[in-house]
């Protein structure tokens, strides 16, 4: 019994390896997105806008403008590390985006502005992306023990195979759950995009030329998130197809 529960693990191991050729396509756009991204931002960052202030004097005056005075503006290390915290109530601006007053520097500012924005307005995708993150990381801890008392209990045949079938589709479900994640994220980032072209536009920040690059820098992030969607949804695929085919 022992040997046959260990060949079968073996084989569901070799299994879930095997299929992970349908990532593939979800990796390559990954990798072309990063591309796309580091060669967008490279030359976007060369060319300054008509805003005579840099990305972080022109994120403080824009919370001002809208009446937010309770969230700071901070440097953060790395390239392309810029973030919003809501917990700590800080931007973090890269070292290339933070002293800059490039096209690329003030769409990217403008972007951590946009969530922000999300925040006041309590925009509901965000809101409900922020409940699942918590959820999705516990889940996570639980997925492969649930999907191993599901193969367990079905290979050894100690309980009724209803009760394994029901931790694995326990495990499909979680995975699910993640996928959503992603699923929701990738509106959340357009919506914050967009807030950023209209924030800077409104200000007077940058001109109608040079929203177009602003754009393209923006919309070229964009695609990694897209990336990251597609890959969520094919691993979910996979997950589908190698464990949904162990049930009796």
């Amino acid at each position: 019994m022992l040997s046959h529960l260990l060949t079968g693990f073996d084989f569901i191991y070799m299994d879930y390896y095997f299929w992970g050729i349908i990532l593939i396509p979800g990796i390559l756009l990954g990798l072309l997105a990063q591309i796309k991204v580091m060669r967008t931002y490279h030359v976007y960052k060369e060319i300054p806008s008509s805003s005579t202030l840099t990305a972080s004097e022109l994120a403080r005056k824009l919370l001002s403008e809208h009446n937010i005075n309770d969230i700071s503006i901070d440097k953060a290390t790395g390239e392309l590390s810029d973030y919003y915290n809501y917990k700590t109530k800080s931007v973090g601006l890269s070292g290339g985006v933070y002293n800059s007053n490039s096209i690329a520097a003030l769409g990217i500012m403008a972007h951590e502005i946009g969530h922000v924005m999300q925040y006041k307005s309590n925009y509901f995708p965000l809101k409900f992306r922020n409940f699942l993150i918590p959820l999705s990381n516990f889940i996570s801890k639980l997925l492969w023990p649930v999907i191993f008392l599901g193969i367990f209990f079905n290979f050894m045949l100690l309980f009724d195979s209803m009760i394994g079938n029901i931790f694995i589709y326990s495990g499909i479900i979680m995975f699910g759950l993640i996928a959503l994640i992603s699923l929701i994220t990738l509106p959340v980032e357009l919506n914050a995009s967009g807030r950023a072209k209209t924030i800077l536009l409104s200000s007077g920040a940058i001109n109608q030329e040079e929203v177009i690059g602003v754009k393209k820098v923006l919309n070229a992030a964009a695609l990694t998130y897209v990336a990251a969607l597609i890959i969520s949804l094919l691993n979910l695929l996979r997950f589908v197809i190698v464990f949904g085919n162990r049930r009796r």
